[in-house]
Order: structure tokens, then C-alpha cells, then sequence
């Protein structure tokens, strides 16, 4: 009778790297990655807001950093959710777009001053402009970065999936 010799340790090393995996190293590479792509993500949507030339940027560029209280970010730990944006009232309006005024206001009086060819709201102002109701075009900054990131996502995610495979499986 012959005798055959089978070498099992490359499927033990195999099934001992599924297990560390499988006991959370995987899962917390998995939150680090999704957070740095939140991070990537941020940092897209404040270059569209620069490229389409929003008009006031200060306040909207800095409402999208992680960690800033105008900012929405969350990172659940269990279910692996991410959650960006910014919580200035107006940003969803230089986003999708405004009328002037409110339903029914054909005209109103902002207080405010001009500094060259750029308005200034200030409610203590004596002056200011009367605004005629019509609609402001949205700059869709929002949209733009999601398309951006969804074409680069197949690359970040082949790179993180060989970069966890090299780590867990070599």
C-alpha cells in the first residue's frame, strides 16, 4: 500500500487568517477605510464647490470637514455607515437651486451694504437692496463629487481589497 503525504500548511495558514479576519481585524480595516473615504469624499465636494465658483465659500467650504460642529458625520460602529454633509441651512439651496423670496413675496428689503460688486447682509445696516422674486440656479457641487468618487471607487476598492488580501492571505 502506498502512503501519501499531504502538506496542510498553507490551507492552516489560510483558515488561521480567515479567523483573525473573521474576529474583527477585517471589520475594523473596514471602518478605517470607510472613514478615509469619507475623508476623500469631503475633500471632493469642497474642490467642486471651488471649481463651480459658489459665490461665498468661506462658510460653506469650512461646513465640510469631519469633526466641525456645522458639519454631519457619523461612522456607526455596527453597521458600518457613514454619513457626510454640512448642516448650514443654505447649503442645500446653492446646491439645488432658490427662488429670491419666499411663495407669495414679490418683493423684499434686505439690510446690508455693498463692498464693490459684492453684497454684504448686515441686519444693523440702514441700507440694503430689495430683492424681486426670481430663481437662482443651483450649482449641483453635491451631485458632481458623488459621480467623481463613483468613478474612483472600483480603483480605491480593488487597491483596499489586494492591500486586506496581501495582509490576511500572504
Amino acid at each position: 500500500m502506498k502512503h501519501v503525504e499531504i502538506d496542510t500548511s498553507e490551507a492552516r495558514r489560510f483558515f488561521d487568517a480567515v479567523e483573525a479576519a473573521a474576529k474583527g481585524g477585517l471589520r475594523k480595516e473596514m471602518e478605517l477605510w470607510l472613514e478615509a473615504l469619507g475623508v476623500e469624499f469631503l475633500r471632493i465636494v469642497q474642490d467642486e464647490i471651488i471649481r463651480r465658483k459658489v459665490m461665498d465659500t468661506r462658510l460653506l467650504l469650512a461646513s465640510f470637514h469631519k469633526g466641525n460642529d456645522n458639519s454631519v458625520w457619523e461612522l456607526s460602529d455596527g453597521g458600518l455607515t457613514l454619513e457626510v454633509g454640512s448642516t448650514l441651512n443654505y447649503a442645500s439651496y446653492v446646491n439645488d437651486g432658490h427662488w429670491t423670496n419666499p411663495k407669495g413675496v414679490e418683493r423684499r428689503f434686505v439690510p446690508g451694504y455693498w463692498e464693490g460688486d459684492r453684497f454684504i447682509y448686515d441686519p444693523s445696516a440702514e441700507g440694503g437692496m430689495v430683492l424681486k422674486q426670481k430663481w437662482v440656479d443651483g450649482k449641483p457641487y453635491f451631485e458632481s463629487a458623488l459621480r467623481i468618487l463613483e468613478k474612483m471607487m472600483p480603483g480605491f476598492l480593488d487597491a483596499k481589497m489586494q492591500e486586506w488580501i496581501d495582509n490576511y492571505f500572504q
